[in-house]
């Protein structure tokens, strides 16, 4: 049964017997750490996403999109449409394969400059297009409408609303009894989502020798 926005306060309250105004309105709280939880303990294809983007001629940063994570590939879109993919490396091996006098040509590689930039070696020679397939933060189920939905509360509503029912309790203090409880059904839930979505991954896609690592 997938969640909106009311429907997942109200089973909130209506779990933890509390409708104090206190509680209430940390009832976002709750729902954003589960979401987060969830983010960072399972990898979603909903989390997928593929934008274009293009680099400059003698400029060797791209810009990243606001809602990055992390890259799952880059690559170079040349006149034919072929794509041509960058090898993931560190700041450091950039800036010695381009020195300052460095000849200019097609990208071979790729590193995460900055929070919000890509640096590429060797630096542009021509105006290129460029395709980012990366790991994106989702818009928080609180940030609709009371009838909204999300990726999240659709396809993994029964780790949202005990992983909220999580964050509740430590709000309560709740025994470690009681606590343990909505420990063992998240993490049961967890083990559910994480076969299902082990199921729907293509593990052994092309372009699956990157690290997913989220940005400090």
């Amino acid at each position: 049964m997938a969640f909106t926005y009311s429907g997942l306060k109200t089973a909130i309250q209506e779990y933890m017997e509390n409708d104090e105004t206190t509680f209430t309105s940390s009832l976002n709280t709750f729902i954003k750490n589960a979401e987060e939880r969830i983010l960072k303990e399972v990898e979603l294809l909903g989390f997928r996403k593929n934008v274009t983007g293009t680099l400059a001629s003698g400029n060797p940063y791209l810009a990243m999109p606001s809602d990055y994570l992390s890259s799952f590939s880059l690559a170079v879109i040349d006149s034919d449409s072929n794509y041509n993919y960058l090898l993931l490396k560190h700041v450091s091996f950039i800036r010695e394969y381009t020195p300052a006098a460095a000849t200019s040509g097609t990208p071979k590689y790729y590193a995460q400059f900055s929070s919000d930039s890509f640096i590429v070696a060797p630096t542009p020679s021509a105006a290129l297009t460029m395709e980012l397939h990366y790991w994106y933060q989702p818009t928080s189920l609180t940030s609709g409408a009371e009838s909204g939905t999300t990726y999240i509360s659709n396809y993994a509503p029964d780790a949202l609303l005990y992983g909220s029912l999580l964050e509740a309790a430590v709000f309560m203090k709740l025994s470690p009894e009681d606590f343990s409880i909505y420990q063992d059904r998240y993490d049961r839930e967890m083990v559910r989502l994480k076969n299902w979505a082990e199921g729907k991954n293509p593990r052994s896609e092309a372009r699956y020798d990157r690290v997913r690592t989220q940005p400090s």
